[in-house]
């Protein structure tokens, strides 16, 4: 099994998966914003918020960019 650790730097970063499943991680910043108007994240006002999202099937590319809906990757 690959092993990936894991920064938690700031920002969005896309933790290198396969072809059927990929991670990200994203830190904000208290107060900062990400993603569009729907995106809501509650309570960054407060306090740093890190989280780990999962993606089955993947959802971004290697740079972030979020991958057409009917994109399969093999």
């Amino acid at each position: 099994m690959k092993r990936k650790r894991l920064r938690f730097g700031k920002g969005f970063r896309v933790v290198p998966g396969n072809w059927r499943s990929q991670a990200a991680e994203m830190v904000l910043a208290a107060g900062a914003t990400e993603g569009g108007a729907k995106n809501r994240h509650r309570n960054t006002g407060r306090a740093l918020l890190r989280t780990l999202n999962f993606y089955v099937p993947p959802a971004y590319d290697r740079r972030g960019e979020p991958l057409p809906r009917d994109a399969t990757r093999r």
